[in-house]
């Protein structure tokens, strides 16, 4: 069993880690680590971790565990993700993992010279609903694929929540701007050569919250939005020249709405649906990670794909302070 520590007791970890782990099949929650030894105590009794940290280092420093997932502002996700690897951890470090590309460099470098796993942690890829959006793209279901749609967004404007903090490195697109690229990079395996974008700050927080972006792949073109202050929805389309793929909650699938996707002929009848009630993917994602570190060859997110991802939001930002297309 895969021994999970987690560092911080920040909400998601809360509500959909910890769960995911206690759930799985092949691993176990070992340690809550915090700054303020009182949260991880009461955390740790609650959730029936047998190990409770009041500090991170002391978690890292523990033969207790065997790895960590790190909840942690994004600002904060490299260096801890670093000295996780450095102290002999694997590493699922929540998304975005960076808030440029190249800082991931680092992290790739602490993986390699620790030999343990790091990944960051894009649960929509371990869905099998997007596995199945895949199948069908590549196998020729909707014919050429010509245009994929997408759109996410909630309201917020909490001061202190972190995605209104920029030094805590928050905005729409760290947060949810990245689910449309790395969802139709996943179904596509193709990448984008050049972005336009508009992108729009919060006059009192500074952080981006609304951005429209057309993104040329080549073969085929994906535009997208996403907001942090607009009525919440989320959606996907994969468009082809003989029909075409909707994604009812292509990100928050069972939470959102049901876990389903609609195969649609070019007489815009639908002809097949397929639904995943059983599927939990942050379950997915923590066995997959688990029995890749126990060296299987499975797949998961690597931090190359970490890389590639988050090229195509750092060209967004680019674009959105440009008139002109912006290479990725």
């Amino acid at each position: 069993m895969f021994r999970w520590g987690i560092l911080s007791t920040a909400k998601i970890a809360r509500e959909q880690l910890i769960p995911a782990i206690q759930d799985a099949e092949n691993g176990v929650l070992s340690a809550i680590a915090s700054r303020d030894g009182a949260k991880a105590k009461a955390l740790a009794e609650r959730t029936g971790a047998p190990h409770a940290f009041g500090s991170y280092e002391e978690m890292l420093a523990s033969d207790a565990i065997d790895g960590v997932y790190i909840p942690l502002p994004t600002s904060q996700h490299v260096e801890w993700a670093v000295k996780a690897a450095d102290a002999g951890k694997h590493v699922l470090v929540e998304k975005p993992l960076a808030l440029n590309a190249d800082d991931i460099d680092q992290v790739i470098a602490a993986r390699d010279r620790n030999s343990v796993v790091v990944s960051e942690a894009f649960m929509v890829t371990y869905h099998p609903q997007w596995r199945k959006v895949r199948e069908l793209v590549l196998g020729g279901a909707i014919g050429r694929l010509r245009h994929v749609q997408g759109a996410f967004s909630y309201f917020n404007v909490d001061p202190a929540n972190m995605r209104n903090q920029p030094e805590l490195g928050g905005g729409a697109l760290p947060d949810i701007g990245v689910y449309p690229t790395v969802t139709t990079r996943f179904v596509t395996g193709a990448e984008p050569a050049r972005i336009q974008a508009r992108v729009d700050r919060d006059p009192k927080f500074g952080t981006d919250i609304y951005s429209s972006v057309k993104a040329d792949f080549g073969a085929f073109e994906l535009t997208f939005y996403c907001s942090t202050q607009m009525a919440q929805r989320q959606h996907m389309v994969f468009h082809g020249d003989r029909g075409f793929i909707e994604v009812v909650a292509p990100f928050n699938a069972g939470d959102y709405d049901h876990h389903r996707i609609e195969l649609h002929d070019s007489g815009h009848a639908t002809t097949q649906q397929f639904r995943f009630p059983a599927a939990k993917h942050y379950r997915l994602q923590v066995e997959a990670f688990a029995r890749r570190a126990a060296g299987e060859k499975v797949d998961y997110f690597t931090l190359e794909d970490s890389v590639l991802n988050q090229k195509v939001v750092d060209a967004i930002y680019r674009a959105g302070e440009s008139d002109n297309w912006q290479q990725v």
